[in-house]
């Protein structure tokens, strides 16, 4: 491979790689072999050499990037090295079989989501049934009773429940199914244009095997017969109606199907044909018939000139025609060379010219296929761009079936490809793509496309090599959609079950309720219990046919085993169906009603909803609800989930000088430590604010009447700002002000929006808010960014229009901490501007310079963090045109490669980010979302412990901490810093603070720790990092570290990666064996989201990564209290005495038919009708427990919020415990004892004779007397375990007593009932049996009822408490509020500068991770190049220490010039609390002036494991 460059090819703008953390979902154990398989074919890249080399200590250096040699090709089949894709190149022989085939075959486009076929449906279909242990139980039970030894009177009847659950579910599944395929067949037959009638020669005919075609046919005859009924139902209905009212019943296909401006293509002609269209508006002109006896390509004059913005010399395609060398453009006096790209177009390649787009499926595309989409189209594959419509070569993407974003993206065309416009011009290209293997990261492409250069001039010369890198920013994904361009052409490099949203389609891991877990072990002991039973039974039975000369002999034709072993072994078996409601089937079907139910009310809760993005609660895990109401433990994100994400900037530091009012909820927060009155400084400051906003605005619209200036927008405040723009403070301040300005008009990603108007409104659309705040900002100070045109960036500078050419973009990724733009200014001067983390831009500043400037920056920046604010640092330098050309080449080379893409890239941006100039730093403000601090509060009374787990500087989440109540003034805040690398250090510390607990941490304490669940005393907090908290997570130290914030109140970890964060929560998942809950709102919230027992996802006003991946999705962080106070302490409830009342009824009814064998040899004679066996479970008594668990009560939603101390007895699990489920089952077996013995005493004397002298004493009449009661006991009992009791739970219970009377009545009517024929009026007309009815229930339940009084009146529970309250009228107040809401304390002062217009909505970014944010707050944790031989990544972090604070704190110097919001918070800061603050070189002011900059110099300069010397 050869990059052709000329010798100064400056004007470059290679777009780079986004490299940014991708969200890889866990896979759940249920997915699908298919896509393991196809990743299994692949060998990944080689991941995390540069994590390695940090490892190592080893620093990066640039030494060059070596140039990749064209590999080999694989001859075994398989991709491990890479696809290759030949567009009208011929296939090597390599990649051919012996027939001339493609070795490879790629994945076709049809997707297929759907489990079943017609064919398939019913073996499928309950062979996953009978994956549930419960079915095949039953299952084995009815094969039992079809044997006529085991005594099933009935087998058929035996039958109907499993056969009814059965078909119950297999509807549901085949509804869900059927969805399902509906929207594959849609996705599948959705239109798409791809190029017809040309060789692909990557694909070959795919042959259909006989099996697949008789699929075909049988699902193609279904679909059709469907249809046709349809068709008939609708010509039937349409039938008298008028020629046009039939019109507009109808669809248009050229409206309806296509949102275009394009008539003449998407015409209704076209639609309807079968004809292929050309792509261009009109059909394309032939060449010119001279050209014929020549070649024959096109030029520019058979090119379309209107409809088509046509680039000339600007893309190397002159006039004449030719495509233009390096030696066709010479520059100009004083110009710069621009870059030669090259062109996929051979100019002498001979084309028959039938090629033409053509409408066709989705499944049809293929591998290798030019595709042309329009404006509204959705991708049918992943597709390299070639050309759009817009002259830059840019397109405009929808993400939202990805990752949930709304927000546009810009992806680009390939330089080289930019002139292909035609199908002709598909023909003309011969190229070749080589790409990375298939893989579902949704944020990395690493490919090539490589080709000949020919030049016209020279017909014999057979070309250069060229190549040109294809990065994710070139890549079109499946399942987006194409936004404001009208076309783009490109091709296809994966398909089908290969895309990169198919690789990410896996489930979310399977979560399992903790009661669901449980449940199990109680299923084992009623199979235990019904193990002996049988064993009982069965020896009994054997024994008695055992013995000889008894009555048997003389009244029995012998047993039907004919032998006694064989006697009980049949006995066993047949006591298994006797007894099978033991196990009941449908207790597992009334606990999937019960929680799907329950799930349907969290999502119908309209307190939960919210309105400004129309989000309801949404459970995405409806299986998992009890488990909300045994929440221990809560982890929290902090940006975008505690906070609103909506950025605002506040405040700046340029040149030394601090800009910018405001009053933020942090400095109201110290405020109100401090005892100050924040009304009335909240007041004060706001009146000062106000004017001087007025006061602003009139000094820009003085120096530019900016037309894109819209008051109500302007955040920064900072009139001195802007005197000192206009030069009051001298040349030198002004020039730092304008530069500052520049750089953040310039060094950035956004794409530039404009809404019609006079003047046209501007919006930004980036990647991140703070991204889009920043520009805005610079916008309203007069630096507007107009948009960008082709490789330049339009700025209007106080009313004068620049153009800015942008050479190089070097983005911002988690590990890099910065991002660079390298722009040629008009003067020709190349300067690089770099903003990111203050610890990363500090080390990277030319050494012993700026010291004054260094040390002021960095006291701002404190000061800045402690109110609350996003800090980053923003720095410059100008760069030697021939060491740009030099590190140019170095950067293309990287670019292009295939192979860790990544990693070289990552090296040539260090190597030129060094021996920068500081500018100044940023603040932007990202408040608290609203009801945050009630709602911690709140749940912190429950004794639910909150954790924060963020990726923020330490003093921000602090200061976030103290606003949101998590922290308060009367703590000792603990600051976990460990200053080297040493476990030992670090154990030394966790030592000396567990001795101050008196802990050690030994195996007895954590034991102790686990049967603790009381809420640590508010006396400490402890603060820890990322780097300190990867040393306390290994396993000599995870013990100790966990027991010593199991005696925080608040524990507080910042600047930590998704995998600290989900290590913590298995951490104390694990650790503690508590129920945990994670909330996050972010793609790096979802390892820990996942990990957790209960994940939620907060619905940002843009991203839904953590969303798709949670178990619950709420708008708003306050819903959180509702959502676990509320229905999860409801949930657990009801499904505890759900589950404890059906193990109880079980019991009842089974041994009640147990004790009746004592008294015939336990020879498994049935004393009741088998009808009441087979309804007992299932009409009797199942609707009583099943409404229990659904609507019972025992205080309402707003008693739930204002005593949320009553959730505590779920965080203890006291209503779900091994003593409640073995006190009800002994409480069952007294009862059966009661219902059977009442009975049996009754007929025991034998005189039984009713007033017309007939006997009732048979057995099936005896088992009516029995039967009754015990289903009046079993609902009357349910009945006096619920709290809530109205007339619908009356109803119910009524209803289930009396069905047993109506069925016995209706079955007993007819002769077919046999030996029970006439039963019910005989039984029913005795006074015995209903004077027996009412004894029986009375003794029942009289111990029961006792014993609930006694512990009512002299061991009361809260809960008992609270609802004597209720009925005294303790909480009548409550009704006067449509929703409890708990008591505001003193308003904010800072909710809002209030004083200023109402803010406008949010403007253009996505609610990125922290992790993901190209603009990201000061770092003090691991970064990608100061490599601190603690950590992975390393760090170049601020010295905080956990020693005690002296009390004095030295008074800072003051300003010339009043500037009331910095003096204020400074002197807030002399004030405050020194526990986590002040003195010791504690501040990152103290570090910053300090950090020598250790990446600046040359690339080669070693440091001790690469990490910044301290002096």
């Amino acid at each position: 491979m050869v990059i052709k460059s000329p010798a100064n090819d400056s004007n470059v703008s290679n777009p780079t790689k986004r490299i940014r953390w991708a969200t890889q979902r866990v896979k759940g154990v249920n997915e699908t072999h298919i896509r393991q398989s196809i990743r299994d074919r692949f060998q990944h890249r080689k991941a995390g050499s540069t994590e390695k080399k940090r490892q190592s200590g080893e620093a990066p250096h640039l030494d060059g990037i070596e140039e990749e040699s064209e590999s080999s090709e694989p001859t075994d089949g398989s991709e491990q090295g890479g696809r290759r894709i030949y567009f009208n190149i011929p296939l090597p022989e390599s990649a051919k079989d012996e027939d001339g085939h493609p070795i490879f075959h790629y994945e076709r486009n049809k997707i297929r989501t759907a489990k079943y076929t017609p064919l398939s449906f019913v073996p499928k279909n309950l062979w996953f049934q009978f994956h549930n242990i419960a079915n095949i139980y039953f299952l084995f039970v009815i094969l039992l009773g079809i044997y006529w030894i085991f005594g099933n009177p009935n087998p058929a009847l035996s039958s109907v429940p499993l056969i009814v659950i059965l078909f119950l579910t297999a509807v549901k599944d085949g509804i869900e199914d059927w969805r399902r395929t509906v929207l594959d067949n849609e996705l599948n037959n959705a239109p798409t244009h791809r190029l017809v009638e040309w060789n692909n020669v990557n694909t070959s005919e795919d042959t259909i095997s006989l099996w697949r075609r008789i699929k075909k046919a049988v699902t193609h005859s279904i679909i059709s017969t469907y249809k046709l009924w349809k068709s008939k139902r609708k010509n039937k209905s349409a039938e008298g109606k008028s020629y046009a009212q039939r019109a507009l019943d109808e669809s248009r296909p050229s409206v309806d199907t296509r949102q275009s401006h394009r008539t003449s293509v998407f015409s209704i002609q076209s639609r309807t044909s079968e004809d292929g269209i050309q792509m261009t508006p009109v059909p394309s002109p032939q060449p010119d018939r001279s050209n014929e006896a020549g070649n024959n390509r096109l030029t520019v004059n058979d090119r379309p000139t209107t409809s088509f913005p046509f680039e000339g010399e600007g893309n190397g395609q002159p006039a004449n025609g030719h495509l233009a060398t390096p030696k066709d453009k010479q520059p100009g006096p004083g110009q710069v060379p621009a870059k030669f790209y090259g062109s996929l177009l051979d100019p002498f390649k001979q084309v028959p010219g039938n090629a033409r787009f053509k409408e066709d499926y989705w499944k049809s595309v293929q591998v290798g296929d030019f595709v042309r989409l329009y404006n509204g189209d959705q991708i049918p594959a992943d597709v390299v761009v070639l050309a759009t419509s817009d002259p830059d070569g840019q397109c405009y993407v929808e993400t939202k079936n990805l990752d949930g974003e709304t927000n546009l993206k810009v992806r680009k065309g390939l330089h080289c490809g930019r002139q292909m416009k035609h199908a002709k011009d598909c023909e003309r290209a011969s190229f070749m793509i080589e790409s990375e293997p298939p893989n579902p990261n949704l944020y990395q492409f690493s490919g090539v496309a490589r080709w000949s250069q020919r030049d016209v001039r020279k017909p014999e010369d057979p070309g250069a090599e060229m190549a040109e890198p294809i990065s994710i920013n070139n890549l079109l994904l499946r399942g987006c959609s194409l936004r404001n361009t009208k076309w783009v052409l490109g091709v296809v490099v994966y398909t089908g079950r290969e895309t990169k949203i198919m690789l990410n389609s896996g489930i979310t891991p399977s979560k399992r309720s903790r009661i669901a877990r449980d449940l199990n072990w109680y299923v084992i002991y009623n199979f235990v219990v019904l193990f002996f039973m049988c064993l009982v039974s069965g020896i009994v039975q054997g024994v008695t046919w055992a013995k000889s000369r008894t009555s048997s002999d003389f009244f029995e034709y012998g047993s039907i085993g004919g032998s006694p072993p064989l006697d009980g072994f049949i006995t066993f078996w047949s006591c298994v169906i006797l007894f099978q409601n033991l196990v009941p089937i449908s207790l597992y079907i009334s606990l999937e009603i019960v929680r799907l139910a329950q799930a349907f009310f969290i999502y119908s809760d309209t307190f939960m909803y919210y309105e400004r993005i129309d989000y309801p609660c949404t459970p995405k895990s409806w299986n998992i609800s009890d488990d909300l109401g045994q929440i221990e433990y809560v982890f929290s994100d902090k940006t975008g989930t505690l906070t609103q994400n909506v950025m605002e900037f506040k405040k700046c530091t340029i040149n030394g000088v601090p800009y910018g009012e405001a009053y933020t909820e942090a400095q109201a927060g110290m405020q109100r430590r401090q005892g100050i009155d924040i009304e009335a400084e909240g007041a004060k400051a706001h009146k000062q604010i106000a004017e001087d906003r007025v006061r602003m605005l009139q000094d820009l619209r003085k120096m530019h009447d900016n037309p894109y200036l819209h008051d109500d927008e302007l955040t920064f405040v900072a009139p001195d700002f802007v005197t000192d723009l206009g030069g009051a403070s001298g040349a030198e301040q002004r020039a730092a002000n304008e530069e500052f300005m520049l750089a953040l008009a310039l060094c950035h990603t956004v794409i530039t929006e404009r809404t019609a108007g006079d003047p046209p409104k501007l919006e930004f659309k980036a990647q991140s808010p703070d991204e889009a705040a920043l520009v805005a900002t610079a916008r309203d100070c007069g630096f507007t960014v107009m948009g960008r045109s082709q490789d330049s960036i339009i700025l209007n500078v106080l009313g004068e229009e620049r153009q800015y050419a942008v050479l190089n973009t070097l983005e911002f990724n988690s590990s890099r901490k910065r991002m660079s733009a390298i722009i040629r200014m008009p003067s020709g001067k190349i300067i690089l501007y770099c903003k990111g983390a203050d610890s990363v831009i500090y080390s990277r500043l030319r050494p012993s310079e700026q010291s004054q400037l260094r040390r002021v920056t960095g006291e701002h920046l404190e000061m800045f963090a402690r109110e609350g604010l996003r800090t980053l640092c923003i720095a410059c330098k100008e760069v030697g045109e021939s060491e740009y050309q030099a590190w140019n080449k170095e950067h293309d080379l990287a670019a292009a490669a295939i192979t860790d893409r990544e990693d070289k890239l990552e090296a040539v941006s260090d190597a030129i980010e060094r021996e920068l100039t500081l500018l100044g730093g940023t603040a932007i403000e990202d408040r608290l979302q609203d009801g945050v601090p009630d709602a911690i509060a709140l749940l912190g009374d429950a004794g639910i412990k909150l954790w924060v787990l963020t990726g923020d500087k330490v003093e921000t989440a602090i200061n976030i901490g103290f606003s949101c109540n998590l922290l308060n003034n009367d703590m000792d805040l603990i600051v976990f810093k460990i200053e080297d690398e040493s476990l030992e250090t670090a154990e030394i510390e966790l030592d000396k603070h567990l001795e101050a607990f008196g802990l050690t941490g030994s195996d007895e304490e954590l034991h102790l720790a686990r049967k603790d669940h009381r809420a640590p005393d508010p006396t400490h907090a402890i603060v820890i990092d990322g780097d300190s908290l990867k040393l306390v997570l290994e396993d000599q130290l995870r013990q100790k570290f966990l027991l010593l914030c199991k005696q925080c109140k608040s524990v507080l970890c910042c600047r930590v990666s998704p995998s600290q964060k989900a290590a913590v929560v298995r951490m104390v998942k694990n650790g503690l064996d508590v129920m945990t809950l994670s909330v996050g709102d972010g793609a790096n919230d979802v390892a820990m989201i996942q990990e957790a027992d209960v994940g939620v996802g907060i619905a940002g006003e843009e991203g839904r990564q953590a969303v798709m991946s949670s178990d619950y999705a709420i708008g708003q962080f306050r819903f959180l209290q509702r959502l676990i106070l509320v229905h999860g302490r409801w949930s657990y409830r009801r499904l505890a005495e759900t589950i404890a009342n059906f193990f109880y009824k079980n019991i009842v009814w089974t041994f009640a038919l147990f004790w009746y064998q004592i008294y015939n040899n336990f020879d498994v004679t049935y004393l009741v009708d088998y009808t009441y066996i087979i309804l007992f479970n299932v009409a009797f008594t199942s609707l009583p427990v099943i409404f229990m668990g659904i609507v019972d009560q025992d205080v309402s939603d707003k008693v739930s919020l204002a005593v949320p101390q009553l959730y505590r007895r779920g965080i203890e699990r006291k209503e779900w415990t091994t003593v409640k489920f073995w006190t009800y089952m002994i409480d069952g077996i007294y009862q059966s004892v009661v219902c059977y013995y009442m009975g049996h005493l009754l007929f025991a004397p034998g005189r039984f004779v009713t007033h017309n002298g007939l006997e009732i004493n048979d057995r099936p009449r005896i088992g009516v007397y029995v039967a009754c009661p015990t289903i009046v006991v079993v609902n009357t009992y349910v009945l006096m375990n619920m709290y809530r009791l109205d007339w619908l739970f009356l109803l119910l219970v009524a209803f289930s007593i009396l069905l047993i009377w109506f069925w016995t009545g209706v079955y007993t009517a007819f002769s077919s009932s046999l030996q029970f024929y006439k039963a019910a009026p005989q039984v029913f007309g005795q006074l015995s049996f209903w004077a027996m009815v009412l004894l029986t229930v009375a003794i029942c339940l009289l111990p029961r009822f006792a014993a609930k009084s006694m512990q009512k009146l002299y061991r009361p529970r809260d809960i008992d408490i609270i609802r004597e309250q209720v009925r005294q009228g303790k909480f009548d107040y409550l009704n006067r509020y449509e929703a409890y809401v708990p008591p505001a304390k003193v308003p904010s002062a800072a909710s809002s500068d209030a004083s200023e217009p109402p803010k406008p909505k949010q403007r253009g970014g996505t609610a990125l991770a922290d992790d993901e944010r190209p603009i990201y707050p000061p770092s003090v944790a691991n970064t990608g190049t100061t490599h601190n031989p603690r950590s992975n990544n390393g760090s170049d972090e601020t010295d905080y220490t956990g020693r005690h604070l002296s009390m004095d704190h030295p008074p800072r110097p003051s300003f010339d010039r009043p500037r009331p919001s910095f003096d204020r918070i400074r002197d807030s800061m002399d004030r405050i609390r020194p526990s986590f603050e002040a003195s010791n070189d504690f501040t990152s002011a103290a570090l910053l002036t300090r950090l020598e900059s250790s990446h600046s110099g040359t690339p080669t300069r070693k440091t001790l494991h690469g990490c910044s010397s301290l002096r």
